[in-house]
């Protein structure tokens, strides 16, 4: 038999009552110095931090990541140094507009963000379970989040809102023609593929820089929800794909996904037909095929969730040597905004969170202070640099080749709605077999309708211009010429 636990506040003092607060008689007020009392109220008032801002609904699983491809001359990251390497790894997969206690089946984007505690620090892939975005340009990107939030007024979703955004951003289009087709709806985390959606590079042992697009490509086979299906089980069981990912691992049967790249030598963006660093196009496999490198398994649960799922913070700026950035404007954005919100929500430590703390590498820096400071603060090491008493210094071996920029510092026009932003949508379109289409025009018609038709001619226009069979098939859908 186990011993029995003391009861005992947070700061070990233990509990005589726990049943009955301190008050003045039996019927009198209760008395300030019920210290405990207090402690229980002021915990329970804090219990909640604040919900991400997008991408608050979640599932999380611990896995392994496995080498089993040699890619040593792209990348000297240490993670993928020999086949048969493992590494420990944290994914937590999401929604993107819907609050905390929103329906997992909703028709949106998933987010797709994986922490691999590489001996080199972490290394957090975050992307998404589309390989392309809405925006290219960060500096809309709260634009189109509070299209996908709530009226300031009603405190109601508005279609209105996101068709009359999407008219005017037309390079959105291919991420829409994803969105409102089969996969906008996965039948569950297992069944969907991951994307690192923006180019990242890669830097080898001779200081050469590739640039890598992340694929994630799912074992179990792409399958998709049914919109009457999704809608049903939205009411009867809003946590259907978080608890069909913990009771799939429950039982043994553990998702796998197998991680593939794109690599484009550093001298092809020059002059390749797309701009390589927008992010709201693809590049093509017959052009850049894919590359196994690896798999990887979800196969531990959670123990607590808010320690490890609501508490793990992702950021794109964490990359380890080998692994670099690109010039995608969303991406450039990306590496600042996400550790802020972290900061914001989380506090100024949350790199030291156990869920989110580097596993195998040491951590030395001059940060001190800040609220959850939980270890030592640095003791009574020096917090300033240079100093003389053996302070950590940077390492000049982990320096990056440099990256060639050139034109002048301007704000460049995006040539919305040039030929170029409705190519890929045209072509993916053009893909699916009459069934799917059938469903995508469906899908878009459903939400479409309910917006004024001026918005609606906007976005026949688009449509059309991607293929012209995509336009009627819409219009007709509409009841529109």
């Amino acid at each position: 038999m186990s011993k029995e636990k003391k009861l005992t506040t947070a700061a070990g003092i233990p509990v005589s009552d726990n049943q009955n607060s301190l008050t003045a008689g039996e019927r009198g007020p209760t008395l300030l110095q019920d210290h405990h009392l207090l402690e229980k109220l002021a915990h329970f008032n804090r219990e909640r931090i604040p919900e991400r801002v997008v991408h608050a609904k979640a599932a999380g699983a611990h896995g392994v990541f496995t080498v089993t491809n040699d890619i040593t001359k792209y990348t000297k990251a240490k993670i993928f140094s020999e086949v048969g390497k493992k590494t420990e790894v944290f994914g937590r997969f999401s929604t993107v507009a819907g609050e905390k206690g929103s329906a997992d089946t909703v028709r949106d984007v998933r987010g797709f963000a994986l922490k691999f505690y590489t001996e080199e620090g972490n290394w957090d892939m975050v992307g998404n379970n589309t390989p392309v975005f809405f925006i290219r340009d960060a500096i809309k990107f709260p634009d189109f989040i509070h299209t996908q939030k709530r009226v300031p007024q009603t405190n109601l979703r508005s279609e209105t809102m996101w068709w009359d955004f999407w008219s005017q951003v037309p390079e959105s289009l291919h991420q829409v023609t994803i969105l409102f087709s089969d996969r906008g709806i996965p039948k569950g985390i297992p069944y969907m593929n991951g994307y690192g959606s923006h180019t990242y590079s890669f830097i080898n042992s001779k200081k050469e820089r590739f640039w890598v697009k992340f694929h994630f490509k799912t074992q179990q086979g792409i399958q998709n929800m049914a919109c009457e299906d999704a809608e049903r089980i939205a009411g009867e069981d809003p946590d259907y794909h978080t608890r069909q990912l913990f009771e799939a691992i429950e039982r043994g049967e553990y998702p796998k996904w197998t991680f593939k790249v794109q690599i484009m030598p550093e001298d092809d963006a020059k002059s390749y037909r797309w701009n390589p660093f927008d992010l709201t196009k693809v590049w093509p496999h017959a052009d850049y095929p894919l590359i196994e490198v690896g798999v990887m398994e979800m196969n531990r649960n959670p123990e607590n969730y808010f320690a490890e799922v609501e508490q793990s913070a992702f950021s794109p700026a964490n990359v380890v040597p080998g692994i670099s950035f690109s010039p995608c404007k969303m991406l450039q954005a990306r590496i600042f905004a996400y550790a802020d919100a972290h900061r914001y929500r989380l506090g100024a430590n949350f790199e030291s969170l156990p869920i989110n703390r580097p596993r195998a590498a040491e951590v030395h820096n001059y940060q001190r202070d800040g609220s959850m400071r939980f270890d030592d603060n640095g003791g009574s090491a020096v917090n300033y640099e240079p100093n003389s008493f053996g302070g950590p210094e940077a390492d000049a071996a982990f320096k990056e080749p440099p990256l060639k920029i050139s034109g002048d510092a301007d704000k460049y026009d995006q040539k919305r709605g040039a030929a170029d932003d409705y190519v890929q949508p045209g072509n993916l379109y053009r893909l699916m077999p009459p069934d799917e289409q059938k469903r995508l025009v469906e899908n878009i018609a459903g939400t479409l309708k309910k917006v004024p038709k001026k918005i609606q001619d906007k976005m026949i226009e688009h449509f059309s211009r991607a293929d012209k069979n995509y336009g009627n098939a819409v219009a007709r859908e509409l009841g529109l010429k």
